[in-house]
């Protein structure tokens, strides 16, 4: 059996199919120093360590919310972002008022992915967060509010469809045009 010591090592320095054996190995973790290692790998350089080390996260049955939402605390912008997106995944509601603290963040990244775990939790209380978002200068961001808020079944201003649709890309307009369909009845932008 590999040591704690042995799994630091590897996963700080070894090759990317060392790393990532060690992290298929470890999702059933409850070691927090091995839970906190693993939450690190979220901003491997190698995106395959990434993607492991999140699906670990994510197959993980035991109690880790509490790491994962320290995670998205982080100063790195992958680990927050993919923390977010992990506890979502894991439909952890507790997670809520740190993912909308989140929907503020520096990193455009971060608060779409927020916005996505939000709207994928169907967290209705948190509509005022998600329609604040639609003034985001980021038209990625703006596209994960519009997701999350189409997700809790929230109803658009008028006018916040101007402002969602201002420098919008086909994307955004296919996403506008669709809510219009669903809530409001037939129209286009």
């Amino acid at each position: 059996m590999i040591t704690d010591e042995e799994i630091f090592q590897i996963l700080s320095s070894s090759s990317k199919d060392n790393k990532i054996k060690v992290l298929e190995s470890l999702s059933q973790s409850k070691n927090s120093e091995t839970i906190r290692k693993i939450i690190s790998k979220l901003d491997d350089p190698e995106i395959a360590v990434r993607g492991e080390a999140f699906s670990s996260l994510l197959l993980n049955e035991n109690k880790i919310s509490e790491f994962l939402i320290q995670g998205l605390r982080s100063v790195n912008k992958n680990i927050k972002a993919f923390s977010a997106l992990v506890l979502a995944n894991r439909v952890d509601r507790d997670a809520i008022p740190a993912l909308e603290l989140l929907t503020k963040d520096p990193s455009d990244m971060v608060r779409s992915c927020a916005l996505g775990g939000l709207g994928y939790l169907c967290s209705s209380q948190s509509s005022t967060i998600i329609r604040n978002c639609f003034e985001d200068e980021t038209l990625q961001v703006r596209k994960s509010a519009l997701e999350a808020f189409f997700k809790i079944g929230g109803q658009i201003l008028p006018n916040e469809f101007e402002r969602l649709a201002d420098d919008a890309d086909d994307e955004l307009k296919f996403l506008i045009k669709n809510y219009k369909k669903k809530f409001n009845g037939p129209g286009g932008i």
